[in-house]
C-alpha cells in the first residue's frame, strides 16, 4: 500500500500502481469526469499515469492553470492529427499550450503545400470528428535509438533535432488515434473531453525562432470543455481587438517603432512620455515613503562583472553580443542588479545601515528572438521600475512583506482586483546547471517566502523549475478587465550574489556578514505596464494618467480667446490642457475628442464667456453641467491628487 496525501492534508491508502484518475473515482464519479491531469509531488502528470510510491496529490481540472495547459497541449496534438490527415507528409516541430493568447499552437513544415484561412473550417470539422472518437492519450517510454529510428524512417529532421538534446530515460511518445508524437506530456485522459474547437490564426515562425532558419507555418487554436465557454471566449476576443494596446498605442499617439531604429526598440511619443513620467512620479513618491534612495547606473558594463554575478553564462542567450574596446569586452546592461551591488559595496556598511534600499528606473537591453517580439509586451529595450533591498535574515520577513504590500497598493490605484502571486521554485535535478548548487539554502529561502505569503493571506500558487538562478521568486500575475493574464512584476530572493560580489556588513559583534538581497520591480517595465493599462482601460486612462487631461472646445472662433484663457488657468493649476482651435462645428470637435479618450471637454460659448464658466462633458458620460472655471479646477486638482481610477 502507498500513502496519498491530498491538498487538505488528508492521507488515503491505495495499492501501488493506482492512477490519479482512479483516486478521483474513489472520491466521486462527478469529480473524476472533471479531472484533466494531476500534480504528483510537485510535477504535472497524466491523470492515468500509475503512481508507485507515497506521494502528494492535487487533482487538476479546468479551473486550474495547469489543467488548462494540459487540455490545450492535448488539443495541439488533436490539431496535429487533423492536419496530418488533410496535409499528408507534414512534419511537426513543437506544439505548446499558451497563456497569451489563450490556447495552443503547432509549428509545422507543410513542404510545398500552403495553408490558408479557407482550410481552417475543414480542419475544425476534422478535429471535432476525431475528438468524438474519444481516443485515449497513451504514454510510452522509449529508448533513444528506437526514437531515432522511428523519426529517421519518416525523414523528420525536426524531431531528430529535438532528440539530439535528450537522453535515454527522458524520452516518451504519446499516441492518440492514428497520431504519434515525441512529447514529454502530460495529456488529458482522452480526446472526448474536448467539446469545442476554434482555429484562430495562421502565421509564420522561424524554426527555433532563428530568422536564419526555414520559416514554418504556425497554426493557432483554442478549445474548451463546452460550446458555451468557447462562445464566451470568442466574445472576449472581439472585445480584446478593440482594446489591443498596439491599435490604441497608434491611435492615441503613445509610441512608435521604426525599422531603421530596430525591432523591439520602442520610441515613446509625447503622449506616451507623459504616461511614463506620471508612473515614475507615483513610484518615486511611494518608494520615498518606504525609505528607498534613488540611484542611476550606466547602460553598459565590462564582461567581468557579469561573470561575477553569474549572468554569464546563465543569461548569455538573452544578452546582446559584447563590444570590444581597448582589449576589454563590454555588454549592454541586461539587468540592474550587478550595478546596484557595486553601489552597496562602494561604502562600508554596518548592521545599522540595513535594510539598505536603492531604486532606479533603469534601462536594460535584452535580445528577445524576433519571433517573440510583441508590441509593448515583448521588447528589446526596457525601462524597469527596479530596486534592491539588502537586509539581514531577521529583517527579511518585514522587507519581503512590505514589497508585497506595495503591490497591493498599486493594485488598488489601478483597479486590479484579480491577481495571483506565483511562487517560482527551483528544480533539485538542475542544481549546478540552471540553479546555484546550494540545496539547503534553496529549501530555507523557499520556506521563508512561503511563510510570508501564508502569514499575509495573499493568494498564491507554487510552480516548479521557474525560479531565478540565484533564488526563489514571486511572479505577479494580474488580469485585465477582459480576463487577459499579464506577468506584471517580480519579487526575488537572492542568497548567492551577495557572496559572489563579496558584499558585507558588520554585525553587532563587529563580525562580517553577507546580506540577503531582495530584487523587486512592482510596476515591472514601462513597456509592459503601459500595454496592460491601455488594454485595462480600453485607452480611457484615468484623469491623473491621461496625456491630455482637458480639451477646451470653443463653439466658434469668436470665443477662441476665452478658450485660451481657460486653458492657461488650467495649466497654471498643473492640469494638462489643449484648445481645439480648428474651424470645425462643435459636434465634430466633441466626437474627435471622444475618440482621443480625453477625460474632460470644456465647451465654451457666449454664455460661458460672459459668466466665466464652462460647460463640462465627461468622457463616456456626456454633459455633466455648467461650472465656474475655478470650481472645475478645484475638483479636477483633487481628482488628480487622489489618483482616482474613474
Amino acid at each position: 500500500m502507498i500513502n496519498i496525501t491530498l491538498p487538505d492534508g488528508a492521507v488515503r491508502q491505495y495499492e501501488k500502481g493506482v492512477s490519479a484518475l482512479d483516486i478521483a473515482k474513489s472520491i466521486s464519479e462527478g469529480l473524476a469526469r472533471k479531472v484533466l491531469a494531476a500534480n504528483i509531488n510537485g510535477q504535472v502528470w497524466d491523470a492515468t499515469r500509475l503512481i508507485q510510491e507515497d506521494s502528494t496529490l492535487q487533482l487538476l481540472t479546468w479551473n486550474d492553470l495547469d489543467g488548462k495547459k494540459t487540455f490545450w497541449h492535448s488539443s495541439a496534438h488533436l490539431m496535429a492529427e487533423a492536419v496530418e490527415q488533410l496535409f499528408p507528409g507534414v512534419k511537426f516541430w513543437v506544439g505548446p499550450a499558451t497563456e497569451s493568447p489563450q490556447g495552443f499552437y503547432y509549428d509545422m513544415d507543410l513542404g510545398d503545400k500552403k495553408m490558408n484561412e479557407d482550410d481552417l473550417a475543414a480542419l475544425e470539422k476534422k478535429m471535432n470528428e476525431l475528438a468524438k472518437q474519444n481516443n485515449s492519450f497513451i504514454r510510452k517510454e522509449i529508448t533513444k535509438p528506437e526514437a531515432i529510428q522511428y523519426f529517421a524512417q519518416k525523414e523528420d529532421e525536426y524531431k531528430l533535432d529535438l532528440l539530439s538534446g535528450l537522453s535515454d530515460g527522458e524520452i516518451t511518445f504519446y499516441t492518440q488515434g492514428n497520431f504519434t508524437d515525441l512529447c514529454r506530456g502530460p495529456h488529458i485522459p482522452a480526446t472526448g473531453l474536448i467539446k469545442a474547437v476554434k482555429l484562430t490564426n495562421i502565421a509564420g515562425a522561424y524554426w527555433k525562432g532563428d530568422e536564419k532558419n526555414k520559416q514554418l507555418t504556425r497554426l493557432y487554436g483554442v478549445t474548451f470543455p463546452s460550446q458555451k465557454e468557447l462562445e464566451e471566449h470568442l466574445a472576449l476576443l472581439e472585445e480584446a481587438k478593440k482594446r489591443d494596446h498596439r491599435k490604441l498605442g497608434k491611435e492615441l499617439g503613445i509610441y512608435t517603432m521604426d525599422d531603421d531604429v530596430g525591432q523591439g526598440l520602442i520610441m515613446w511619443m509625447p503622449n506616451g512620455t507623459v504616461i511614463i513620467e506620471e508612473l515614475e512620479k507615483l513610484a518615486k513618491e511611494t518608494e520615498s515613503e518606504a525609505g528607498y534612495k534613488r540611484v542611476v547606473t550606466p547602460h553598459i558594463a565590462k564582461e567581468s562583472m557579469y561573470i561575477t554575478s553569474g549572468h554569464l553564462p546563465y543569461y548569455a542567450d538573452s544578452m546582446y553580443p559584447p563590444m570590444e574596446l581597448d582589449g576589454e569586452k563590454y555588454y549592454l546592461k541586461s539587468m540592474n542588479c550587478p550595478h546596484h551591488h557595486k553601489i552597496f559595496a562602494a561604502e562600508p556598511k554596518s548592521y545599522r545601515d540595513l535594510p539598505y534600499r536603492i531604486a532606479e528606473y533603469g534601462t536594460v537591453y535584452r535580445y528577445e528572438q524576433s519571433g517573440e517580439l510583441f508590441g509593448l509586451m515583448r521588447v528589446r529595450c526596457l525601462h524597469m521600475n527596479d530596486a534592491h533591498i539588502y537586509c539581514t535574515k531577521e529583517q527579511f520577513n518585514d522587507e519581503f512583506r512590505a514589497v508585497n504590500d506595495m503591490y497591493l497598493k498599486y493594485f488598488k490605484i489601478f483597479g486590479i482586483d484579480k491577481y495571483v502571486m506565483r511562487l517560482s521554485l527551483h528544480s533539485p535535478e538542475k542544481l549546478g546547471v540552471k540553479y546555484v548548487n546550494e540545496p539547503e539554502l534553496w529549501k530555507e529561502t523557499e520556506a521563508m517566502v512561503r511563510n510570508v505569503l501564508t502569514e499575509s493571506n495573499i493568494p498564491y500558487v507554487e510552480v516548479q523549475d521557474e525560479a531565478a538562478f540565484y533564488g526563489p521568486k514571486i511572479d505577479v500575475q494580474i488580469f485585465s478587465a477582459i480576463g487577459r493574464e499579464f506577468t506584471l512584476a517580480t519579487n526575488q530572493v537572492d542568497f548567492s550574489q551577495g557572496r559572489s560580489f563579496k558584499l558585507e556588513y558588520t554585525d553587532q559583534s563587529n563580525k562580517p556578514e553577507t546580506p540577503l538581497i531582495i530584487h523587486r520591480a512592482p510596476l515591472g517595465t514601462h513597456e509592459r505596464f503601459i500595454g496592460f493599462l491601455l488594454e485595462q482601460y480600453a485607452g480611457k486612462l484615468p484623469l491623473w494618467l491621461s496625456p491630455v487631461q482637458v480639451k477646451v472646445l470653443p463653439i466658434s472662433d469668436k470665443f477662441l480667446d476665452y478658450a485660451k484663457s481657460v486653458s492657461q488657468q488650467l495649466k497654471k493649476a498643473d492640469i494638462r490642457s489643449e484648445v481645439d482651435d480648428r474651424n470645425e462645428k462643435i459636434g465634430k470637435k466633441i466626437r474627435d475628442t471622444e475618440l482621443m479618450r480625453v477625460p474632460y471637454m470644456l465647451v465654451v460659448g457666449e454664455k460661458e464667456m460672459n459668466e466665466n464658466k464652462v460647460a463640462v462633458r465627461r468622457q463616456g458620460k456626456g454633459d455633466v453641467g455648467v461650472k465656474a472655471v475655478t470650481d472645475f479646477i478645484l475638483e479636477a486638482v483633487e481628482e488628480i491628487k487622489n489618483r482616482s481610477g474613474e
